[in-house]
């Protein structure tokens, strides 16, 4: 997977999109086949994967966050199952936050596992097997929609109204990670998070396809605090623009504005450039709670930007409100109907 996406994926396709076609439309070719041909492995409870067409991000942590709520308050024992990219450990894990950190798991893993059972393991069945072993009764995929080699019950794919698809190429030409009539036929619904105007391709591509669409919004806890305060936002998600949104909604004044590439490990010369700037200009550092739980368990003056930022705090809320039970129940009678096959 691509850690940093190239900036013209996001923008009108140009000619470098173009001059990868015949790159991008190999990759589709394997991208097809492996969705349609690669054996998927059943488990004995249902599974409802969180995926997105892109590369980069989406929202798929915080659509997972509230999906495990839903679970819980359905009277499941739900857990989480990553593939903990990023991370060094290469055998099914529970996450353990307490001693864990993001070079062990990865960042996602940590912040699903402050809120439910996480195992991360680069083959999925085996992670899956781990969180049955452990007690789940209801798995919430990270990802895993174009390769996993686990059966899910019901796919919900993510979209930001903000990015779409990006220029709708196929890697390497564009963030697309399968050829979008191929991976529209596998998923069973579409929540788009935000109402910018980019999801109207992908939008109409499930109109087509005859696939529901959701909405979502991204709210941000406790926002009174961000009110007026100037700031310096830093982020190292798939896209720092949503977080730097976010933060402006809840009315906070940004100065400066960092993005770095989705998972960056920030080293000493970057923690005391920003350490330095805040001071400078009496700014307070803000970031994600996906970076956070990266900077945590750092040294130096990783470890004191840590100690010195503030988190912005999002979940996300569906239209209408029981949207998350809704896919919570699909999920489980779609796992029934499978069961009696």
């Amino acid at each position: 997977m691509v850690s940093e996406a190239p900036p013209f994926w996001w923008t009108k396709a140009d000619w470098r999109a173009w001059s990868l076609a015949p790159i991008s439309w190999i990759y589709g070719v394997v991208a097809r086949s492996r969705m349609e041909n690669a054996p998927r492995v059943a488990v004995d409870v249902p599974v409802l994967c969180v995926g997105n067409f892109t590369v980069g991000g989406a929202g798929k942590t915080p659509t997972a966050l509230a999906l495990c709520a839903a679970a819980k308050k359905a009277g499941l024992k739900p857990g989480f199952l990553s593939r903990g990219y990023g991370g060094s450990i290469r055998t099914a894990t529970v996450v353990d936050t307490d001693h864990h950190n993001a070079g062990d798991v990865g960042d996602e893993p940590l912040l699903l596992a402050q809120k439910a059972l996480t195992v991360v393991s680069p083959e999925r069945a085996a992670g899956a097997a781990r969180l049955i072993e452990e007690g789940a009764d209801f798995i919430i995929m990270d990802d895993g929609f174009q390769s996993a080699a686990v059966r899910f019950d019901f796919a919900l794919m993510v979209v930001d109204s903000l990015r779409g698809i990006g220029n709708g190429h196929v890697i390497p030409g564009g963030p697309v990670r399968a050829p979008m009539v191929d991976q529209m036929r596998h998923a069973s619904a579409l929540l788009v998070i935000g109402d910018g105007p980019e999801a109207h391709p992908v939008i109409r591509v499930a109109g087509r396809a005859a696939k529901p669409v959701y909405e979502a919004k991204l709210k941000v806890i406790r926002p009174r605090r961000f009110r007026r305060k100037k700031v310096l936002a830093y982020a190292a998600i798939g896209n720092p623009e949503k977080f730097f949104v976010s933060l402006n909604s809840a009315g906070a004044d940004i100065v400066d504005a960092r993005g770095f590439g989705d998972h960056h490990h920030f080293v000493e010369d970057e923690a005391t450039d920003l350490l330095d700037t805040a001071s400078a200009r009496d700014l307070q550092l803000v970031t994600t709670a996906k970076d956070m739980v990266r900077l945590r368990h750092a040294r130096g003056k990783v470890a004191e930007l840590a100690e010195k930022s503030d988190v912005l705090e999002v979940q996300l809320e569906f239209d209408p409100p029981g949207l998350a039970q809704t896919f919570v129940e699909q999920t489980v009678q779609s796992f029934k109907k499978k069961a009696l096959l």
